[in-house]
């Protein structure tokens, strides 16, 4: 590819990860056609449909992921060889499903200045974590990776939290404020805890490199309520241009048993509820879940002690405060005891 900027014969590609999206795809894949050249997706065995439908979205350059295990670095090392096979300057826009450019993403000056931006350059934006009810969002202050002009360079992954794009070593950045990544997770807030328990449950059971007390922190963030300063009113042009356009992200609807659900139980039939004591993923009652699955064969009741309940709930209300004195002593009696 030439050093010289991307210009206006930049193809931009949209690259993104499936499994069991159906209750938003169709709005994801027609928000990203209003600025996306390309939408290449890899879909991972999706049940619920997904794929059908994007076999029939003509838009769409669907890639077949065949891992059974789940690993983010494959998926994007596949997204990004079918991004590859496109001529041209590429600049590459990796999201997940349950996102979207801003709106206004093409009215804007980062358009242009994305566009000027030299091959190679890492490209970074604002992540909007829209809340229930619309009208507030998370915005963490620092900008997030989300883009990268296509140099040719290796993509080096990870199994789980991978960078979307390639990230070089030394490589220039571009930080980005107007266009936005909206992230729609926090809108069902039910659907995202379902997510965040069965990130501890493949933490703790498939991953094995963290501990519980670890693993609490990280998938319990939003019991922290979040810093004050980073909660921000969203802002009409982030999504009036899609409402405009017959894309209502307003109107998404969980599914009534979520796939981390089913795996979840799949996990405490497959290593015993035991395993996952000092897991909190006990705020649900896996054998009502079992049962609506017909797996209700063994007993999946939660199997904490006292003891165990009672460090899960001392976490809980110390979520906000990790760097108080108190609660750094408690971390360390808790490492200690095996947590």
């Amino acid at each position: 590819m030439s050093s010289s900027p991307a210009s206006a014969r930049a193809q931009w590609i949209c690259t993104t990860p499936t499994k069991n999206e159906s209750w938003i795809i169709d709005k994801f894949v027609a928000a990203a056609s209003t600025w996306a050249n390309h939408v290449i997706v890899a879909d991972q065995r999706s049940t619920d449909g997904t794929c059908e439908q994007l076999r029939q979205t003509p838009s769409v350059n669907l890639v077949l992921n065949d891992l059974p295990a789940y690993d983010e670095s494959y998926r994007q090392q596949l997204l990004l060889n079918r991004a590859r096979l496109i001529n041209g300057p590429r600049i590459l826009i990796g999201l997940d499903a349950d996102e979207a450019f801003s709106a206004n993403a093409r009215a804007t000056s980062d358009w242009q200045k994305i566009l000027n931006a030299k091959p190679g350059t890492i490209l970074r934006f604002r992540w909007v974590n829209i809340l229930p009810g619309f009208q507030k969002a998370w915005i963490p202050p620092a900008h997030v990776p989300f883009g990268f002009v296509d140099d040719g360079a290796e993509h080096v992954g990870k199994r789980i939290h991978s960078p979307r794009v390639p990230q070089p070593l030394n490589a220039p950045t571009l930080d980005l404020d107007e266009i936005v990544v909206l992230h729609f997770q926090y809108v069902l807030w039910e659907r995202m805890l379902s997510k965040q328990r069965w990130y501890q449950a493949w933490e703790y059971a498939k991953n094995q490199k963290k501990g519980p007390l670890d693993i609490f922190r990280e998938y319990n963030h939003m019991l922290s309520g979040w810093n004050k300063s980073e909660i921000h009113p969203v802002r009409p042009e982030w999504l009036a241009g899609y409402e405009q356009a017959g894309i209502n992200f307003r109107s998404l609807t969980a599914e009534p048993v979520t796939w981390w659900d089913r795996e979840v139980v799949q996990l405490l039939r497959e290593h015993g509820p035991s395993r996952f004591r000092k897991i909190a993923i006990w705020g649900k009652d896996w054998n009502k879940q079992a049962a609506r699955l017909a797996l209700n064969d063994i007993d999946l009741s939660d199997p904490r002690s006292v003891c165990e309940k009672t460090v899960h709930r001392l976490l809980a209300s110390t979520q906000d405060i990790r760097g108080n004195l108190a609660t750094r002593a408690l971390e360390r009696v808790l490492r200690v005891s095996g947590w």
